[in-house]
């Protein structure tokens, strides 16, 4: 479904990527993983329009997306959510939910400041539809509350359900178990196989391995910028130059 080809990046003389290649199935969960500094968050911006690469190509559905910005790329089934948690604080819950719908929405501003029937018809839709992504991710009870208000873990899930909003095709988290409890993580282990079980393909870096290698069908690994090792959770358990990129090899 996702194919990077070559993926170089220079920041002003410093390699972050160097000649990064692999492709994502459809329908799979996919970890990116690797050492501080190895490249997986650009590596994101990249794939997700934040960033314009050196060199190289990026895929979705056999089209080339290289350079497409981040709207157009949630136009086409591609959503992300973020290391740090982006939420519109002053709004409630069930309103930071209705902007991820807005973006489906066929009424214009004009008939929405005039309350023109079919645009509060819309409206109406847009909140129960809001509603169902808020129960799918548990917060049913948080809707109407402020979102700046919310404990960090439940800003987490409310930026995945804002996501999920837009029915995407692909969704890509970058440390979504970044700042979570034990048991908060266990939940969102079984948040991310119902967003796959749903059909949509998840792309995750993460530094929690007990969380990768309990849900992804496949992973990736980078180190200092390249791709060090590709394949199932095992393989990479067992894999020497993983082992040697984490804990450090003998001299």
């Amino acid at each position: 479904m996702l194919e990077v080809k070559g993926i170089t990046q220079i920041f002003g003389g410093v390699t972050a990527l160097e000649d990064v290649s692999f492709s994502i199935a459809k329908g799979h969960i996919t970890g990116v993983i690797g050492p501080n500094g190895a490249g997986k968050t650009t590596l994101f911006n990249i794939v997700t329009g934040i960033y314009s690469q050196t060199c190289g190509t990026v895929s979705l559905d056999g089209r080339d997306i290289s350079g497409l910005p981040p709207e157009k790329l949630a136009s086409l089934g591609m959503v992300r959510t973020f290391q740090n948690i982006e939420l519109f604080g002053q709004m409630t819950v069930r309103e930071n939910v209705m902007v991820g719908l807005h973006s489906k929405s066929s009424c214009g501003l004009i008939s929405c400041a005039f309350k023109a029937p079919w645009a509060t018809s819309e409206e109406r839709r847009i909140r129960e539809e809001a509603m169902k992504w808020i129960d799918f991710v548990g917060i049913t009870d948080l809707a109407d509350a402020t979102a700046s208000n919310l404990p960090f873990g439940k800003g987490r899930l409310l930026e995945i359900a804002r996501a999920l909003a837009l029915e995407p095709g692909i969704i890509l988290m970058d440390e979504p178990a970044a700042g979570l409890n034990s048991q908060e993580t266990l939940g969102l282990a079984d948040l991310i196989r119902r967003i796959r079980d749903m059909g949509i393909t998840v792309v995750l870096v993460e530094h929690d391995m007990e969380l990768v290698m309990d849900i992804c069908d496949r992973i990736v690994v980078l180190n200092l910028g390249k791709k060090l090792a590709e394949g199932t959770p095992r393989q990479i358990q067992e894999n020497p130059e993983v082992i040697a990129a984490y804990l450090g090899g003998d001299e």
